[in-house]
């Protein structure tokens, strides 16, 4: 991959001396969905699929970006004294807005730089190629600019800042976290309230994880993931004048229970009950994981995906095609939808000896209800974003 990158760089920019190399992994949640934006826990995990990307610092103020998956886009061309979201710049609104964040958190860029990358994250799949571009753009930045002063933490935070307020998605800090900071063959337990973070490792015995792509792609700005978090901001505000609470995550389903009378909108009443009750579970089935009860984590799986889908409604027919049929397949322990919803992928955690029936089954079927195939990823959990030497 490097030698491609290296040829591309060189045939845009002239050569390639003095260039760094750098990667960042996509992740998928393996359960915890919806929960990083209120003040939940979340358990997600890196991949080793990712983008990989080099760069080299300009001498002057411009900033060029190019895409070897987009490569229809061409070199896009930007400045350090216009950074500002334009559509003609497509998916280089991503990295472009790490820069400004940064100078908007105080560190100077002195001058531009050119960056090629290049990923195996399907766009659009909900296994984060945004976030990993974010990060991978933060590490580079501090790699070529000697800012030593941010650990992988701060640069999931400012990608997180960038996608907020420069992107327009009102995202949690799950995913560039899980980016940032992802470990081989650990998933991460994070409280997203304190950032109190502990590694478990994946222990599946004679089982793997294996993500299924609907095909079906998403954009979380232009879907409802913003009206989901304003509709958890309107509940709060009603269950706060009852209860003595910061966050969502900060009620158990008692006292939810409890409490609810005060959310007269049912439409509230369904999202808040999501966030509290898929907080819970992603503490239960953490400590099922420690306590090597894979068959209970499974279960808790496939409740999540029963409440994405009925109370938080951000699935989709096509996902609900998916894990309908992978909850009939024997040797399936728990199925369910994955990122932020309206399409993407489902992740399931699948017997070895049922996987090839598992991909076969699934995608014939799907394939007859749905008219378009599936794509499917058995994968392995991976480091977090950083230079490669």
């Amino acid at each position: 991959m490097k030698e491609k990158l290296l040829k591309k760089f060189a045939e845009l920019f002239g050569n390639a001396d003095g260039v760094g190399f750098y990667f960042s992994p996509g992740r998928v949640n393996l359960i915890g969905e919806h929960t990083d934006y209120n003040g939940g826990h979340v358990f997600p995990c890196a991949l080793t699929i990712g983008t990989y990307g080099i760069a080299r610092k300009r001498t002057d103020r411009k900033i060029h970006f190019y895409s070897m998956n987009l490569d229809r886009f061409g070199v896009v061309e930007a400045s350090l004294d216009e950074l500002i979201n334009k559509d003609a710049y497509g998916w280089a609104n991503y990295p472009l807005g790490v820069a400004w964040a940064f100078q908007e958190k105080g560190h100077t860029l002195d001058t531009g730089f050119d960056m090629v990358i290049w990923g195996n994250i399907p766009n659009g799949s909900g296994l984060s190629s945004s976030a990993s571009l974010e990060v991978l753009t933060g590490v580079i930045l501090s790699s070529l600019y000697h800012i030593t002063d941010l650990s992988m933490v701060d640069i999931a935070l400012i990608g997180q800042y960038s996608e907020n307020h420069f992107n327009g998605c009102n995202c949690g800090i799950m995913d560039q976290f899980a980016v940032a900071m992802g470990k081989k063959d650990n998933a991460i337990f994070l409280d997203t309230s304190t950032l109190h973070y502990e590694y478990a490792p994946v222990k599946l015995k004679d089982a793997r994880i294996v993500i299924v792509n609907s095909k079906v792609k998403h954009s979380l700005v232009d879907s409802a993931y913003n009206d989901r978090r304003q509709e958890c901001t309107d509940a709060l505000a009603a269950l706060k004048t009852v209860a003595d609470i910061k966050t969502l995550g900060d009620l158990t389903v008692e006292e939810f229970e409890k409490y609810k009378h005060v959310l007269t909108d049912p439409i509230l009443e369904k999202r808040a009950r999501h966030a509290v009750a898929e907080n819970q579970r992603t503490i239960e089935a953490v400590a099922a994981l420690k306590a090597d009860n894979i068959a209970r984590f499974g279960e808790l799986m496939n409740q999540s995906h029963v409440s994405l889908r009925d109370d938080y409604e951000v699935s989709c027919e096509e996902i609900d095609i998916l894990v309908d049929l992978a909850w009939k397949i024997p040797g399936v322990i728990g199925s369910r939808i994955t990122g932020g919803g309206f399409g993407g992928c489902t992740v399931s955690i699948v017997e070895n000896d049922a996987v090839d029936d598992f991909i076969r089954s699934i995608g014939a079927s799907y394939k007859e209800k749905v008219g378009h195939e599936a794509e499917f990823y058995t994968v392995d959990i991976g480091e977090g974003a950083g230079e490669l030497k």
